[in-house]
């Protein structure tokens, strides 16, 4: 369903300060999973955490990303998105004030499963609703700078990481973990007060409360008929069970999705929650320097993000993903070498990495939005993330392990080829999805001609 008001409006105000709002959600994510793998340190010699516990506390949020994505991107499908939008904020704060006076290795796992819930729960809410707001021709780049701000939070939690272990002191891993909260509360209050997606409100025949919403944020007014005509005809659509992403088309889209999703960042969240650690394995950055250098790493991914973001929109989509992929699995592959290669051809390969992921990178959150409808679209993007965060799981989970009993070799070679799959994946499924409004990207292949023309009443209203 498209809303032609919504679709062709200018840039505005508006628009710029969603983006802000939305982006916070990625912002935390990066900061909350990076901060951790820099608390582990100080962690590990205060509790006395084995290799075991310090998987377990990484890997526990994806694992609650998982959960999240997979139950609240259909619950916000259900609710609206302006309802989750700040419901899930409020976790973060609560969660991360909790993990300041935790003590166990089951309450750190609990609290970042928590967190994690959360997080995943944000990633589909954020989405949509930007997505339904934005106009057509800046969908593409505003859906990427989501996933730029989830970067520049990974490099903030590593300088806020070094910065803290320097002057802090014993305990210094509470105020890393505390620091999450304060962050969390000014997001927060920056969301409150953001108006429902109007497509959501048609889609749930308030077709009223759609052009109050239409109104307020873009100041046009939209003809009562035309929305109400908009209502009719995406009721009438077959599509919007949740069973609907795997049958058909949608299955072939709901596993495109998840699985070039899992595939580009299983070696990246483990490159992450482990950076300090992967660096001194190659004898770069031992202690707390290391943050420093898994900070100056997360730039260089933010750098590989800004060309990404305009290739997208001009160049589109599927030939932005099959060449990122192709060019990632190099680096990783050369890294393979381990530790017997030079410190500036490390240095080069984790920079080149960083710079090629940009493009399946801010396509992570343009796919699922536009390529399922509104009645589904959240759900599409929960599921997308959840699937991707079973490697992502596994991969954090198993990293220490694989660099412990396999060598940092092996385990670069084995992110190389997780890599490679999501080129194949990439070429055989990927579509292109743009200059094309939302009734068009998530149309089916051979609709009936009558549901082609109700897409078409949509766009002129």
């Amino acid at each position: 369903m498209s809303i032609r008001a919504i679709d062709e409006a200018p840039l505005s105000r508006f628009h710029r300060k969603l983006t802000w709002a939305c982006a916070g959600g990625p912002f935390l994510d990066g900061y909350l999973l990076s901060i951790i793998g820099v608390a582990l340190v100080g962690m590990s010699r205060e509790l006395n955490l084995s290799t075991g516990d310090e998987s377990l506390i990484g890997a526990a949020a994806l694992v609650g990303i998982f959960v999240g994505g997979l139950f609240f991107g259909a619950v916000t499908d259900k609710l609206g998105r302006e309802a989750m939008y700040t419901i899930d904020l409020a976790v973060l704060v609560v969660g991360s004030v909790l993990s300041v006076f935790a003590t166990e290795t089951w309450q750190f796992v609990v609290l970042r499963f928590v967190l994690g819930m959360a997080i995943g729960a944000d990633y589909p809410i954020a989405t949509s609703l930007l997505a339904e707001w934005v106009p057509n021709r800046h969908r593409g780049r505003l859906l990427g700078v989501l996933i730029l701000a989830w970067y520049v939070g990974a490099a903030a939690a590593y300088v806020v990481g070094y910065a803290i272990a320097e002057i802090g002191g014993a305990g210094a891993w509470r105020w890393m973990l505390a620091s999450g909260a304060v962050l969390s509360g000014v997001i927060l209050l920056m969301r409150i007060g953001t108006p429902e997606s109007p497509l959501w409100l048609v889609n749930k025949g308030r077709t009223a409360d759609a052009q109050k919403a239409i109104h307020k944020a873009l100041g046009r007014t939209v003809p009562i008929e035309q929305l109400v005509t908009a209502a009719a005809a995406e009721q009438s659509a077959e599509h919007g069970r949740f069973r609907d992403l795997f049958q058909g088309a949608y299955l072939r889209r709901t596993l495109f999705c998840g699985l070039f999703y899992m595939c580009q960042i299983t070696p990246m969240f483990a490159l992450y929650t482990f950076g300090p650690a992967i660096l001194g394995s190659f004898g770069l950055g031992e202690g707390n320097s290391g943050n420093l250098g898994s900070a100056l790493i997360s730039i260089v991914f933010v750098v590989g993000c800004i060309p990404a973001l305009r290739l997208v929109d001009r160049v589109g989509r599927r030939p932005v993903i099959v060449w990122s992929f192709a060019l990632m699995v190099i680096p990783l592959a050369v890294l393979g070498g381990g530790s017997a290669l030079p410190i500036a051809v490390v240095i080069a390969c984790f920079c080149a990495y960083a710079l090629f992921s940009g493009g399946p990178t801010v396509l992570e959150w343009t796919y699922p939005n536009e390529l399922f409808p509104t009645a589904i679209r959240a759900t599409a993007g929960g599921v997308a993330t959840s699937i991707s965060r079973i490697g992502a799981a596994a991969g954090t989970y198993l990293l220490p392990l694989s660099l412990d009993r396999l060598g940092i070799g092996t385990t670069m070679l084995i992110g190389a080829g997780i890599t490679l799959v999501g080129w194949l994946v990439s070429f055989a499924w990927a579509e292109e999805t743009r200059g094309r409004t939302l009734a068009e990207t998530s149309a089916l292949p051979g609709r009936s001609p009558a549901a082609t023309d109700r897409e078409r009443d949509l766009e002129r209203s």
